[in-house]
């Protein structure tokens, strides 16, 4: 799907429709905003014909990060106010984007809960560093919502005063500009833009995660690099708190250059402290962010919207 609205946005309901169709599904899941519309659309067609079908929606960021207060907000708000109406059930990932629809959308008229992403028993271990691993690693998609700037302003600030080093993984739409940055700031030859590279392997290419977006929802990569016990610097945005929360992992405001190099710095001058808190955030995560009970939850949740009779 693209990010802005085209004519396979008309196409895509009439063949999810068709296949909902075919297969007799009785839950249709649409995740983000193109997803939701999608799921909702022909859910709502199909329960016009007869079939016995729940449409659900996972918002992920996405229309819900645009401001009401711009023209594309308010249209995109409008259409969530509109699908909302043709919507079974409402799940989020986080109680920040619960509140954000909330707050922008308006109070659903159908059921909504908060069950939080899992992780698999497999994902939680202890990462091996290779040896050549920077001082910090980014993971994630290369465009100005992630902080990119940023951090490569932190960076160039703690070249003032020490050496340091940096792996960046990812791709995306400001890739070259965010190159363009890192030369200006004179950090060529401290900085490594690896294109993309799976998260399991980038963790082992630094010893700290830094994620200095402006904007997230819960972000799986946070949710990742607790599991792997990797030292965490991370922005106070999005559903980002409720990973962390009940540890001491400390988190840093969104856009402020200064901030971010001074927890950078923090961890340079004494990474056992770090190395301590991102075991006891694996050791929270582990308890409370599991496929196990994602899984669970969900599936109560359809079930029970199920066995209640269709609203006509």
């Amino acid at each position: 799907m693209s990010r802005q609205i085209g004519f396979r946005d008309i196409t895509a309901p009439r063949a999810v429709r068709r296949i909902a169709q075919e297969t007799r599904t009785q839950i249709l899941h649409g995740h983000g905003a193109k997803g939701g519309a999608y799921a909702r659309l022909a859910a709502d067609t199909l329960k016009r014909k007869g079939q016995e079908i729940r449409a659900f929606y996972t918002p992920h960021g996405g229309a819900l990060h645009y401001s009401p207060n711009t023209l594309q907000g308010r249209v995109f708000m409008a259409l969530e106010r509109k699908l909302a109406a043709k919507t079974d059930g409402i799940i989020f990932e986080s109680a920040y984007a619960a509140r954000l629809y909330e707050e922008n959308v308006g109070a659903s008229t159908c059921e909504m809960r908060i069950i939080p992403n899992g992780l698999k028993p497999q994902e939680f271990y202890d990462v091996i560093l290779d040896e050549s691993a920077t001082d910090f690693v980014f993971i994630g998609e290369l465009r100005q919502l992630k902080g990119i700037d940023i951090l490569l302003n932190a960076l160039a600030e703690i070249r003032k005063v020490r050496p340091v080093t940096a792996f960046i993984a990812g791709a995306g739409p400001d890739a070259r500009k965010f190159s363009a940055l890192a030369a200006k700031l004179e950090l060529t030859g401290a900085v490594t833009f690896a294109g993309h590279v799976p998260a399991g392997a980038a963790f082992a290419r630094g010893h700290c995660l830094v994620v200095p977006s402006r904007q997230e929802s819960l972000p799986y990569i946070v949710l990742e690099a607790a599991a792997a016990r990797l030292p965490l610097i991370a922005t106070n945005v999005g559903g980002i708190p409720e990973i962390v929360e009940g540890t001491d992992v400390a988190l840093v405001p969104a856009d402020d250059v200064h901030a971010l190099a001074q927890q950078m710095l923090a961890f340079l001058e004494n990474p056992a402290t770090f190395v301590e808190r991102a075991d006891a955030l694996q050791n929270a995560v582990s308890k409370r962010f599991t496929v196990g009970g994602m899984a669970r939850n969900i599936t109560h949740f359809y079930v029970s919207r199920l066995l209640e009779p269709v609203e006509e």
